[in-house]
């Protein structure tokens, strides 16, 4: 044993022998992730040193493109090791591995610096972008970012402000994981364990299992509820029990606000310090400035005319809302009833049952997940050709996640697909996509296909029933298997331009597209069959969901529009930002806030988007990004939902390009012309054409 345990190889060293490369999780230890890092970081220097002491005269092949051929069959190790670290502190983290991501980070971070802080390497790369060979579209794509990677990262600057930008970067880089760390934490650690059955009182069946089930894993009597979207969120909107409502919705709108160490506050503010000072160093007036200039809006303004264009649209129909919402609290409630950020969800309800006699549990029997990937899975074939099948042969972090091998319509070979549905102590809240290995094309000419992931936290099976979902997490699901599709058919050269690597504002085009199919009566018919009866979901039901598509529409769209501005606000700060959090937020969003604002809640210590993940001056992108779906869909409904001519344009054009060229070129040579509004109106049932 002891011999065999000598001779045990790193698995991120060697091919991973595992089918279509995979990563194979079921080897690693948590000891290889650190010595993978640091020899990554090592055979990275040792590559750069090669580049900058290549004698010859400095070119685009020779610089920007410039490595050896993998004698042992691999790429970039220090990127693979990262994205399967990264990737599964997301989805399965534990203690070790955060403490190990406190340790690596700073070292990580100092050897990004210390890449595009490296003079020679950037003279080398001055030279070839100012002097060069002709190239290809994708070539230029490619040594544009190349050059502007540099630059933004503080290529042009002077000794004393390339030694400030790395403090900066570092400090910024650190906070970053430890706000992610502290939201998990946080959101983990609240539970609301009721013993008293009466407390269950107007919960669905499904709500009550799951709550048991959850109190059975914790080793408790009676029921459990957490901040978990799939727990919260029935008991918010099915609950009668008002003085529980308040303390499940204060729990999670007050999380990493309290005097404890996972208290974000003064992390935000020293993030939204740190950006400002990052982009004044390179000589921006705000960290938005920074950031636009690489985005289809391009600037503060056109984001803000995009924002106030839509409360102008939406705030007359979504005050209307609200009135309609406090009426029917009134009218059940009586008439000096005052309603509370905490009944919204309640109210709501009641109020759709009413208008539309639908709720989400009567949709939950035709949405068994089983079929629903079935019917999700169908509708990427009837679309564009392509098949899933399970292999179970490939390695997965986690019981919970399935393997899938994707093929092409032709019958090749296209992608690997995993899946992870539900949510589990090691894993962030939400959902999102992401990928275990990039598509790209190899010096040897092969198409090397791209590994990608869905992580969702849906709703998850009980002792007695399979995992039923509601039509919301339908629409999650297709929402992120829409990411998955920019993914799998990404056909470029260069993986850092493949697949979902484009601007911020256009990534989201393709995942919100498919959103548009959850109420498609044509799609609903292919799954939605009832999990006991096998019965199909009833036409009437079907119209119902139809007719109550936009049914608070024009709230959901003002709390979209209330999070961009409030990230607006934050990264055009010109100055020290020294504001209290809390009172900043209230008066930031204002404008898209209908009704009166509590004083403790807070949004932005658990906003994760634009203080982690990537969106700091870019959350107005999913409103932009609904402009452009919306657009797109129309040109499907006016050919036919499932027309494959225009599902293989918008594959050409849109999902396999990547960010090979602007977004707008793409969108064009799709569309034809510019999106306009009008579709987004018209979907909303605002439309501001007159007859």
């Amino acid at each position: 044993m002891n011999e065999i345990s000598k001779k045990r190889i790193n698995p991120f060293f060697v091919p991973y022998g595992t089918p279509h490369d995979v990563v194979p999780f079921d080897r690693i230890r948590l000891e290889d992730f650190e010595e993978a890092f640091m020899e990554g970081i090592r055979r990275d220097n040792e590559q750069i040193e090669k580049t900058i002491n290549n004698p010859a005269k400095p070119t685009f092949d020779n610089t920007i493109i410039d490595k050896d051929d993998d004698s042992v069959g691999y790429y970039d190790l220090l990127d693979r090791v990262s994205t399967v670290f990264f990737n599964l502190l997301s989805a399965e983290t534990n203690d070790e591995m955060d403490a190990l991501a406190q340790k690596m980070q700073p070292i990580l971070t100092q050897h990004a610096n210390d890449v595009r802080l490296n003079e020679k390497l950037f003279e080398r790369i001055k030279y070839v972008h100012h002097h060069h060979r002709k190239l290809t579209a994708e070539e230029r794509m490619l040594l544009e970012n190349t050059y502007q990677g540099f630059v933004r990262s503080g290529a042009l600057l002077d000794a004393e402000g390339k030694e400030k930008l790395r403090k900066l970067t570092e400090e910024a880089s650190m906070l970053s994981l430890q706000f992610s760390q502290n939201l998990l934490k946080e959101t983990k650690a609240f539970v609301l364990h009721i013993t008293d059955e009466k407390q269950l009182d107007g919960l669905p069946d499904s709500a009550i299992a799951a709550a048991a089930q959850e109190a059975s894993l914790q080793g408790k009597d009676g029921w459990i509820f957490t901040l978990d979207y799939p727990s919260y969120s029935p008991f918010m909107t099915y609950s009668t029990q008002r003085k529980l409502r308040e303390q499940l919705y204060m729990a999670r709108n007050t999380m990493c606000t309290h005097d404890n160490s996972e208290n974000n506050l003064e992390i935000c503010k020293r993030l939204i310090n740190l950006r400002r000072e990052i982009a004044q160093l390179l000589g921006y007036k705000t960290y938005a400035d920074y950031v636009l200039v690489r985005r289809m809006a391009g600037n503060t303004k056109s984001v803000y005319k995009l924002l106030y264009d839509l409360i102008d649209a939406y705030l007359p129909t979504a005050e209307t809302e609200r009135e309609e919402l406090k009426k029917m609290a009134q009218k059940m409630e009586g008439k000096k009833y005052q309603m509370k950020p905490w009944d919204s969800a309640f109210y709501s309800h009641k109020l759709q049952l009413e208008k539309f006699n639908l709720d989400a549990e009567m949709l939950r029997p035709y949405f068994e997940l089983s079929k629903v990937i079935d019917g999700v899975f169908g509708l990427a074939n009837r679309l564009y050709g392509i098949t899933f099948k399970e292999n179970k042969k490939i390695p997965v972090y986690h019981p919970d996640v399935k393997a899938y091998e994707v093929f092409d319509k032709d019958g090749s070979y296209l992608a690997v697909f995993y899946a992870d549905f539900h949510p589990r102590k090691g894993k962030q809240g939400g959902a999102w996509m992401t990928e275990y290995q990039g598509q790209f094309i190899d010096k040897k000419g092969e198409n090397v296909r791209p590994h990608v992931s869905v992580v969702m936290n849906l709703s998850k099976p009980t002792a007695d029933k399979p995992a039923l979902l509601t039509l919301s997490e339908v629409e999650t699901f297709l929402h992120e298997f829409g990411h998955s599709l920019h993914g799998m058919f990404a056909n470029t050269r260069f993986e850092s331009l493949s697949g979902t690597n484009v601007w911020w504002d256009f990534v989201e085009l393709p995942s919100q597209f498919m959103e548009n199919y959850s109420v498609e009566k044509e799609f609903l018919r292919t799954f939605a069959f009832h999990y006991q009866t096998g019965e199909p979901l009833p036409d009437e039901l079907i119209d119902r969901i139809m007719k109550s598509r936009n049914f608070m529409v024009a709230t959901a769209c003002l709390r979209q529009v209330s999070f961009g501005l409030l990230d607006m606000a934050y990264y055009t700060q010109k100055k020290p930002f020294n504001a209290n959090i809390i009172p900043f937020e209230k008066k930031a969003w204002k404008k898209a806030i209908l009704g009166k604002q509590l004083p403790n809640t807070c949004m932005t210590v658990q906003f994760s988007h634009i203080m982690a993940g990537g969106y700091a001056a870019g959350y107005y992108s999913y409103k932009w990004a609904e402009v452009l779906d919306a657009d797109a869909f129309s040109v499907f409904k006016a050919n036919g939902i499932f027309d494959q001519k225009t599902a293989d344009r918008f594959r050409q054009n849109i999902l396999s390009k990547g960010g090979t060229e602007h977004p707008m070129t793409l969108y064009k040579r799709f569309r034809g012309s510019e999106p306009t509004i009008d579709a987004l109106l018209e979907r909303n049932g605002l439309n501001r054409k007159t007859n």
